[in-house]
């Protein structure tokens, strides 16, 4: 077959000084990790003068995904629909040229309707615009099909023998990059197109330079055969692309070997915003001191260290400025018992910590993490803050991590660090745990840098969240961010309540697949340290602190709430539902005392600040109207308590009253139910239906914090429960925490980290994992 001799541009395109018109699906998104990096490293602030342009098939709509895919390159320019539509890399349309496209547009619905007669056309459920595209077989394609698309004044393209699109006339990728390439003001010499299909082969018949990149469609290999500025190249998608800009002098062959990212030694690479340690100031000398309270997360990542395992841990250490004299990176942990694990600094000054991590993450992403898109505030420039300590944290990460090491990420306040690690290290299996909730779709895309987020999340091997609707909210997010499969899913009870919960889900998706990556998901509520609970209760001191309160609240029901001072823990509405119950029911007055400890937010919050003078106000209400000469209704104290005291608090009481408006799982309550196993002491948690742990302790009595009326009859459904009830779901939940403890959590998440494809094994679960 022969074809017209296209135009011939010539000289040949500089080095660094070049135009890439590239085709996406087989050809920029296939290929070697390797070379993807190299393509990606010669746009992505590498030579001024080195444009690049997506020409594509695909719609508009499709493509936004790729934009915040960290491991894609930026494009300047975006030619979709094949060639009707020409935007920018801001997805401004680029002149007049789409406007001129579509005034040749008779309109998807006059194609459709003289088309509607021929058999064999199933439009393609695709985004689409001034097209339609339809998948066909090619006997279909008859001449009186071609008729009636020529009587439409359209153009038919047919590729890869099932691939049909109707297209305004003239138009094509060929014909719109040309025309871009004039609006914008590009020497058509300096353009190299790429492709692999024959829905490219306009671009070819251009007479640009141009490579057609290994295991392209036949049929367009036969039809460039003739034409001497394109080479059919070997390498599949990039590694093609980087051999064909070779071949036409626009990169050295030389820059086919780019230097490898720096590896460390550590198997296993945890990413926290603390280190595992205190830093203070001791006569001018900093020193370290373990944290204060034995109780928490840190204790349990530090035993995955424990022994020969090579580790690094790396959190940020305040600093005067980013790179100060002197400072050390690398500090051991613990040489007794962790001797191969080092902390590996970031030196972060005052200004980084307060913006990044005590303003944006709780103005900006805490409100809408939780529910509260009325309390928050976005700030580019607190973003852009965000993402630079992001930025160092990934840096050293790869800098940590061995080959094929597992980087362990935790928390929301890193949740860009993904979308810098994986381009450095595609070679790391990368983790991400939740520690807070993940709300609704509708209200996660609220925030103005969504899709960097999604895109960031994943770049990840594995998500790990508390609890399955955390899951499901994520997939939907995922959904409405980039095309995706849910793969795999399991079944979520019994290990978690399901029709019976606000939170409940009756399935729970545990792997997605969204083209470029799968990506395993799993529910994994963290647990408590039941054996250190179980020691600490037992101590002579707890008891007598145990038992000093209880000589205190005398023959009243201890009521206890502990919890920190934030509007997302309803401490108002608790407030107001005790007022409401010493009103509707007069015989718990003198009866019942609330003990109501509220921790301090940390310096510097100044958001929680209105809501303390508020919650002064209520106690100092309610105790004004009901205390008498010998009680006194609400015992408020604004402090943090040791852990000690809070445990001896749990052990006196005989209900713990924690009702959140929204909370990704509350350990407050799992710390009640195993001071209670540990006392050998029953009690009623009156537990949110918002909080995560809800969907877990099964029997935990479960109230709405947003139904007033709720609130008040559970804690008198609590007051008045028989002894035999509270036995019951005080035994059933100890089951749950002691064998679901703070341990268990982490070989869950570690062993389903480091095996995408292995579900949860909710049937075994007092012997999973034990060993």
């Amino acid at each position: 077959m022969t074809i017209a001799t296209p135009p011939q541009w010539a000289p040949r395109p500089q080095p660094g000084k070049f135009v890439l018109a590239t085709d996406l699906d087989g050809t920029l998104l296939a290929g070697s990790v390797a070379a993807r990096r190299q393509v990606r490293e010669l746009f992505d602030g590498a030579p001024a003068g080195a444009v690049l342009v997506f020409v594509t098939g695909r719609g508009l709509e499709s493509i936004l995904p790729l934009l915040s895919d960290p491991t894609i390159p930026t494009p300047d320019y975006i030619i979709a629909d094949v060639g009707a539509t020409i935007v920018d890399g801001a997805l401004r349309p680029v002149g007049d040229l789409q406007d001129e496209i579509a005034a040749r547009w008779p309109g998807s619905q006059a194609v459709l309707r003289a088309l509607s007669g021929f058999s064999g056309l199933a439009r393609q459920s695709v985004p689409q615009e001034r097209r339609c595209s339809f998948l066909v077989g090619e006997h279909d394609v008859t001449p009186a099909l071609r008729a009636a698309v020529e009587e439409l004044d359209c153009d038919l393209l047919l590729s890869a023998g099932c691939y049909l699109d109707v297209l305004p006339r003239g138009v094509g990728k060929g014909q719109a990059l040309l025309s871009l390439a004039k609006a914008a003001g590009f020497d058509p010499a300096t353009i190299i197109v790429a492709g692999d299909t024959l829905n490219d082969l306009s671009m070819f018949e251009t007479g640009l330079h141009g490579v057609v990149v290994g295991a392209a469609e036949p049929a367009l290999v036969e039809r460039v055969r003739g034409l001497p500025l394109v080479h059919v190249a070997t390498g599949e998608g990039c590694d093609g692309i980087m051999e064909g800009l070779a071949r036409h002098g626009a990169v050295a062959a030389a820059a086919a070997a780019l230097p490898a990212a720096e590896h460390g030694k550590s198997d296993l690479v945890m990413v926290y915003h603390r280190l595992p340690f205190d830093e203070v100031v001791e006569d001018g000398v900093l020193c370290q001191r373990r944290p204060r309270s034995p109780n928490g997360i840190i204790p349990t990542l530090l035993r995955f260290f424990a022994g020969a395992r090579a580790g690094s841990w790396v959190a940020w250490s305040q600093q005067a400025s980013r790179h100060p004299a002197g400072f050390v990176t690398h500090v051991p942990v613990d040489m007794e018992q962790y001797p191969q694990l080092q902390a590996a600094r970031i030196a972060l000054t005052a200004q980084d910590i307060d913006i990044f991590y005590k303003k944006f993450s709780k103005e900006a992403f805490w409100p809408i993490i939780f529910s509260f898109p009325d309390k928050a505030e976005f700030r580019q420039a607190h973003w852009d803050r965000f993402l630079e300590v992001n930025r160092l944290f990934a840096e050293q990460a790869a800098r940590e991590a061995a080959e094929g090491a597992l980087v362990w990420i935790h928390d929301y306040n890193l949740w860009m660090v993904p979308a810098f690690l994986r381009p450095l290290r595609p070679d790391l299996r990368i983790a991400f745990f939740h520690h807070t909730a993940f709300p609704s779709s509708d209200v996660f895309n609220i925030l103005p840098w969504r899709r960097d987020i999604i895109g960031s999340l994943l770049q990840c091997d594995y998500v790990g969240f508390h609890i399955p609707r955390y899951v499901e909210n994520f997939v939907d997010a995922v959904r409405s961010h980039a095309p995706v499969d849910a793969s795999a899913t399991v079944p979520c009870a019994p290990r978690f309540l399901t029709y019976g919960c606000a939170l409940g889900v009756d399935r729970m998706t545990t792997l997605i697949d969204t083209g470029a990556r799968r990506i395993g998901l799993g529910a994994h509520p963290v647990g408590t340290d039941a054996a250190l609970i179980e020691r600490t209760v037992a101590a002579p001191a707890v008891q007598a602190q145990a038992a000093a309160i209880r000589d205190y609240l005398g023959a009243a029901t201890g009521i206890v709430s502990i919890e920190r001072l934030d509007y997302v823990k309803g401490t108002l509405e608790k407030l107001e539902a005790f007022e409401r119950l010493l009103e509707r029911h007069p015989e718990h007055i003198g009866k019942v005392t609330l003990l109501n400890v509220i921790t301090p937010a940390a310096p510097g919050m100044e958001i929680y600040e209105s809501l303390r003078v508020e919650v002064d106000r209520t106690v100092g209400r309610i105790n004004g109207r009901f205390s008498t000469l010998n009680w006194v209704p609400v015992r408020y104290f604004y402090r943090s308590l040791p852990f000690e005291e809070v445990l001896a608090h749990y052990v006196a009481c005989d209900i713990a009253w924690i009702t959140p408006l929204r909370d990704g799982l509350n350990l407050v309550a799992k710390e009640f139910v195993a001071a209670k196993k540990a006392s050998a002491r029953c009690g009623v948690l009156v537990l949110s239906e918002f909080a995560g742990a809800a969907v877990e302790l099964h029997g935990a009595l479960l109230t709405n914090p947003y139904d007033a009326n709720a609130m008040t009859a559970s804690l008198h459904h609590a007051l008045t429960m028989g002894q035999e009830e509270r036995e019951y779901r005080t035994a059933r939940m100890a089951m749950i925490t002691t064998e679901h403890d703070v341990a268990r959590w982490g070989r869950d998440f570690i062993a389903a980290a480091t095996d995408t494809a292995a579900g949860p094994d909710w049937t075994g679960e007092a012997e999973a994992l034990a060993a």
